[in-house]
């Protein structure tokens, strides 16, 4: 078992996007999948206390790749990571100060840069994850040097879709609708010493 952990509120906001994106029975499937049963009618409660390990947040990524197949499954966790945006800002919103009118009105670049740090400051500091950002030629590498993701795992392809989709939301709602280029571009799962996020600070559309 990992000894690392997500807060018990994390990881109800994963499943919760989870039902959304599969309905109650594709998420039911998942869980059976990945040997969780336990979670199928008792999510985890909206606390603060770090008890949702790793293993499990890997477990059910990868079972979505099993379920449905590599390509399928990774894009199936971008639009999980997408829709657990919306869950992660009622609960968190408050906290990060990005629903402060202050910080509505600043402009685009300054809204990356603060919006950037403020979503690694929440991990690093409510989780057992640990994020570097840093900001060069016109791109943010978002470094997540210990991933829950893809922990324990080994692929032949980035695996951490689901903090793609998460970031590609949270851009498109900091910009008021503008789409970002955000791949990941190194994995743990590789063999890599980190999964690397790359976000274009200029937007496609």
């Amino acid at each position: 078992m990992s000894e690392y952990y997500y807060p018990q509120r994390m990881g109800r906001i994963i499943l919760l996007a989870m039902e959304e994106v599969l309905g109650r029975e594709g998420m039911r499937a998942i869980l059976r999948q990945a040997s969780l049963a336990s979670y199928l009618d008792n999510l985890p409660e909206a606390r603060s206390d770090k008890t949702f390990p790793f293993e499990t947040l890997s477990r059910l990524v990868a079972s979505l790749e099993q379920a449905y197949g590599p390509q399928s499954g990774r894009g199936t966790a971008l639009r999980i990571g997408r829709s657990c945006f919306q869950y992660g800002l009622r609960e968190y919103g408050s906290m990060l100060g990005l629903t402060e009118m202050a910080f509505r009105l600043l402009p685009l670049s300054s809204k990356l840069s603060v919006g950037s740090k403020a979503f690694a400051d929440l991990f690093n500091k409510h989780t057992d994850q640990i994020v570097c950002v840093e900001k060069k030629e016109g791109k943010i590498f978002w470094r997540i040097e210990r991933c829950p993701l893809c922990w324990g795992r080994h692929a032949t392809e980035p695996a951490c879709l689901l903090a793609v989709g998460l970031l590609q939301e949270s851009l498109y709602w900091l910009s008021g609708g503008k789409i970002f280029n955000v791949e990941e571009t190194t994995c743990i799962a590789l063999g890599e010493p980190a999964c690397t996020i790359v976000i274009d600070q200029s937007p496609i559309s």
